[in-house]
């Protein structure tokens, strides 16, 4: 882990950067359990013994904060990206039972909404992978127990998209349509490309051809329709779904908040997002599909 870490974006101090946001406390939580701060497992192979405290490294910064300020909060935000925007889906009911109940809480997803989807090949690559982290480090317990009691397979309450009506507290979902990591990961995984029919296409989207760029609107079909109701029924949540493909949006400064940042409707992410969590405007943002969003320019697609 860096010893410095840069503030940018929603974390900027600087109100020229920061309209809403740059006079708050903010504090980041160092993210290093590989299970989005929800595991509570011993694994135990007689050889190797392996801890994963997830839920608990949670617990214990958050008792650590209460003192120091966060309890005496008149307003708190909960936001991550990727994995930290999955915890944010995860641990946000927890963090407003952590808080008095006087203190206005709410949660933002960067990047977090994961979906449950078939890959090129039809197999559910990312299904697996959430189902073999929840095993692993004993995650199951620590999910939203509607869910779980709902679903006949309790491990896909993992998946955002299967707890989201269950949630009380406002919610922001900000995520492109086309998440480049979902995108290389979950829709065409390694294992689905072996003969790397979908190298070029990933490397650059001008390089898809018309049947991969299909595909990748089906994808995008999907994603909205697994957030139909909480577009339509959520009279607290806020959302926005742009077209760029990318990554984690809210803590670069080129996309948050910035000349010729993404915007929806002429309204950026760092507007909407401020829109919605001080109740200025109704902030349920969803962008046209690609190629039609010209104010992508500032993201660079490519992810590792």
């Amino acid at each position: 882990m860096n010893k410095l870490e840069d503030f940018n974006g929603i974390l900027s101090n600087d109100a020229s950067l920061n309209p809403d946001f740059y006079n708050w406390n903010r504090v980041k939580l160092r993210y290093c359990d590989g299970g989005s701060f929800s595991g509570d497992a011993k694994f135990d192979n007689g050889t190797s013994v392996l801890y994963f405290r997830g839920q608990k490294i949670w617990e214990a910064i958050i008792l650590d904060l209460l003192p120091k300020g966060l309890g005496n909060a008149d307003k708190a935000l909960l936001s991550g990206c990727s994995a930290g925007g999955l915890s944010s889906f995860l641990q946000c009911e927890n963090f407003y039972r952590a808080l008095p109940t006087n203190t206005s809480v709410k949660c933002l997803s960067d990047a977090g909404f994961f979906l449950d989807e078939r890959d090129i090949t039809l197999n559910y690559t990312m299904r697996t992978f959430f189902e073999n982290l929840v095993s692993l480090q004993g995650i199951e317990k620590n999910l939203d127990k509607n869910c779980t009691s709902f679903l006949d397979n309790p491990k896909l309450c993992m998946f955002p998209q299967y707890f989201l009506n269950y949630m009380a507290t406002p919610f922001f979902i900000l995520n492109t349509a086309y998440d480049v990591y979902q995108f290389h990961h979950a829709l065409v995984p390694p294992s689905a490309d072996m003969n790397g029919d979908w190298k070029r296409c990933k490397l650059s989207i001008a390089s898809c051809t018309p049947q991969q760029l299909d595909i990748l609107q089906g994808f995008r079909g999907d994603m909205l329709a697994a957030l139909s109701s909480f577009l339509k029924d959520s009279t607290s949540g806020g959302m926005f779904i742009n077209s760029c493909f990318a990554h984690c949006q809210s803590e670069t400064q080129e996309t948050w908040f910035a000349l010729g940042s993404p915007s929806i409707q002429d309204k950026t992410i760092a507007g909407a997002v401020g829109d919605w969590y001080f109740s200025r405007n109704i902030s349920k943002l969803i962008d046209c599909a690609y190629p039609c969003d010209a104010s992508c320019h500032n993201i660079i697609a490519q992810v590792s």
